[in-house]
């Protein structure tokens, strides 16, 4: 692994082939994060270790956050959620990352031919009822309709604004050896909840994704002065993804206990059924908070005290090694490394 650029030899995909291999993996994981490192952020001038859950902007002497993403569930509604719940808390949890209060979002809906008014309707008052639990409100949108079978029955993009307080920096590159990992609760139920969904399954209990705004529990940390250097909600790609992004951008080692992260046993079950790790499925409601080591246990107080993070848990440590890798001590004590997906482990969740 210190053969760095042996190893980017390995493992990129040149150009010219992504459009094969993006469709045949779904758009995630190692593939899409060499997409955009290689393509996107050399053509807009950005730099590789900028790279975060949104923009920080300074506006008129404010400091504003922006992000924007788009949704593609199948199918548009599951347990615990749809696509309009989801359009709406994906972007203010982006913004939350970043240290920022939500503010306003856009909405572009991209209809295809043919769905039902109903359907979009229901879809629409989600976003709604969304919006207001996060404390937002949509400003803005555009509409477009593509042929049948074009469409998938609708896609949606969100762009938000949010306000970052002064004195506030949160990224990858604030992170310090000695940092502890909190992670807000549980982790698997978006991904199983759509899987099951999706494939008609029927478990013993039914799982529901843990879709929810996410800024209450960090304003609150921050409110309280919780030295937080980083934040990462855990959504395409879950915990592992998220934690090999913010290693292999500060240069660090992040070290994290298998029986730390807690797992529903419905999630786990259903999980080993169908073959996945529930490290690396997706989540809607939780993020990982790398915090100053003096501050774990006020941090954890305050997690716990909010409703959305009452499950939070410390599961690791940032490490003084400059590997850029996750590595996780598993039930049995063994050491290994934990990767970044080379494509995606479940698709269109998210």
């Amino acid at each position: 692994m210190d053969d760095v650029q042996g190893l980017w030899a390995s493992c990129f995909v040149p150009i010219s082939d992504y459009p094969r291999v993006l469709l045949a993996h779904g758009g995630g994981g190692r593939l899409m994060h060499q997409l955009i490192e290689r393509l996107f952020v050399p053509a807009f001038g950005g730099q590789p270790e900028e790279l975060h859950d949104g923009a920080v902007l300074e506006v008129g002497g404010a400091r504003l956050a922006m992000t924007t993403d788009s949704f593609v569930v199948s199918p548009l509604f599951y347990p615990g959620g749809d696509i309009g719940s989801l359009a709406v808390y994906g972007t203010v949890n982006d913004l939350a990352m970043c240290g920022a209060r939500p503010l306003y979002l856009s909405a572009g809906f991209v209809i295809e031919e043919g769905l039902e008014m109903a359907t979009l309707e229901a879809v629409v008052q989600s976003m709604s009822r969304a919006a207001a639990a996060a404390g937002v409100r949509v400003v803005t949108g555009d509409t477009k309709v593509v042929d049948r079978g074009k469409g998938d029955g609708l896609y949606i993009n969100t762009a938000g604004v949010g306000l970052v307080r002064p004195g506030v920096s949160i990224s990858p590159q604030q992170l310090r050896a000695g940092d502890v990992v909190l992670l807000s609760g549980d982790v698997g139920r978006h991904g199983m909840a759509v899987l099951a969904k999706r494939e008609g399954l029927a478990f013993e209990s039914e799982i529901e994704s843990d879709g929810a705004p996410l800024a209450a529990p960090v304003l609150a940390l921050l409110d309280a002065g919780v030295r937080v250097h980083c934040l990462r909600d855990c959504t395409r790609g879950g915990v592992a993804t998220a934690l090999c992004e913010l290693a292999d951008s500060a240069r660090l080692e992040i070290e994290i206990v298998e029986a730390s992260v807690p797992v529903r046993e419905d999630v786990q079950g259903a999980c080993e059924i169908l073959g996945f790790d529930p490290l690396y499925v997706a989540n809607e409601g939780r993020f990982v908070a790398c915090v100053a080591t003096a501050d774990e246990q006020r941090a954890l107080d305050i997690l716990r005290s909010c409703e959305v993070s009452a499950g939070a848990q410390r599961i690791g440590q940032v490490t003084a090694h400059a590997s850029g890798i996750v590595t996780l001590r598993s039930r049995i004590g063994a050491r290994r490394v934990v990767d970044m997906l080379s494509g995606e482990q479940l698709p269109r969740i998210c």
